[in-house]
């Protein structure tokens, strides 16, 4: 089995060729654009009935070449299959496919096609980027333009993934956001950072946007994306030592699935900071990203279900359903039915890698949940 992963690579532009870059890209926009209206006006998204519609219209009201006009249908099709609606494409990007890029790693040049031809560009990249690249037959490449207008160039590696097997240790993590991440081995990242990090960000973001001028909006966009940078720095040390220790172990990753839990709290009243804290979680990053670094490691992931994880004690797998049961106090647990006590997220990770382990292993011994009308029950199994 591959891997797909995408390398990064700086490249040196002469400063004559930047108008170049800019009108290929300023093009492929106003394809974007165009085939865009047609796809809605005709309600047509059928990439091969959309070609046949939109390529030499385009192609002629553009000036860029046939396999440009081919990406930006593409293009279209795959973002609206994405995302619910879209607005306007700008011109931040282009993508490339084996006729309008071609790498060398002996001189490390890449040939790109513009408007104007193919036009070759030196690579600024480290021993990363280059023992990714050896060896591959690259077939896809994003070309792209930085708010600082620098430009990189996204290559597409196919990377060969160990298989992951089975494996009797499982290592349970709970998600939360007073600690982003808990395992059952005891380790724990808090989210106290990231919760400042927003609170302060958020509020200076207020405090401009009431100014209204144009100083302000500078600001603003200077500002703009420095905590999705932030989270995403995090998530990634945070899934990279999570892949880690698995690996070490020889065990397995197990986590709640928690789709759709955003729309489940957003239902209930609460404050308005609360809705944004919530709404502000970036779980699904995080499992993104120790699925795929897990999947080069040849680390099993499995999904449970959430419920009751964190009111099941870990040792007798006794639930406390009722409500107003306490059971849990700030961080501790206490158990109702044997009196054990436990750090609660702890617990719930424990339960998680119990849940795990029948998942990966159905043949070994762990608890399941049975259904009984609404109250999951769990059991040794």
């Amino acid at each position: 089995m591959t891997q797909s992963l995408s390398v990064k690579c700086k490249l040196i532009v002469p400063v004559e060729s930047r108008p170049r870059i800019d009108e290929t890209l300023r093009g492929f926009a106003d394809a974007c654009n165009q085939i865009l209206a047609v796809a809605k006006r005709d309600n047509c998204w059928n990439t091969t009935k959309l070609h046949h519609k939109v390529y030499k219209p385009v192609k002629e009201a553009t000036g860029l070449k046939a396999n440009h006009v081919c990406q930006a249908i593409r293009r279209v099709i795959n973002n609206a299959k994405a995302v619910k609606q879209i607005h306007k494409f700008r011109s931040t990007s282009i993508s490339l496919d084996i006729r309008t890029f071609r790498y060398v790693e002996k001189s490390q040049v890449v040939g790109v096609t513009l408007k104007c031809g193919r036009v070759d560009f030196k690579l600024s990249i480290g021993g990363y980027q280059m023992a990714l690249l050896r060896g591959q037959n690259l077939t896809s490449a994003t070309l792209c333009k930085s708010k600082k207008g620098d430009y990189y160039i996204n290559f597409v590696v196919e990377i060969d993934t160990p298989p992951t097997g089975k494996t009797p240790k499982v290592i349970g993590v709970d998600l939360g956001r007073r600690d982003i991440a808990t395992t059952s081995t005891g380790k724990s990242w808090s989210g106290e950072q990231i919760q400042s990090v927003r609170d302060r960000l958020s509020q200076t973001r207020a405090n401009i946007q009431r100014k209204r001028s144009r100083s302000s909006r500078r600001l603003l966009r200077r500002l703009s994306g420095r905590e999705r940078r932030f989270q995403e720095w995090l998530n990634h040390n945070i899934s990279k030592q999570l892949v880690q220790e698995a690996k070490s172990r020889d065990a397995a990753l197990a986590f709640e699935d928690l789709s759709g839990i955003r729309d489940t709290l957003n239902k209930k009243p609460t404050s308005k900071t609360e809705r944004r804290r919530t709404n502000n979680w970036a779980f699904y990053q995080l499992k993104m990203f120790v699925g795929y670094k897990a999947a080069i490691a040849g680390v099993l992931v499995v999904f449970v279900p959430p419920a009751y994880t964190s009111q099941t004690c870990s040792r007798c797998h006794h639930v406390h359903p009722e409500k107003g049961k306490s059971y849990r106090n700030g961080k501790k647990f206490k158990c109702g039915h044997c009196g054990f006590e436990h750090d609660a997220d702890i617990n719930a990770a424990c339960n998680i890698a119990d849940l795990g382990k029948s998942v990966s292993l159905p043949e070994s011994p762990g608890i399941v949940c049975l259904l009984e009308g609404q109250l999951p029950l769990f059991r040794l199994a």
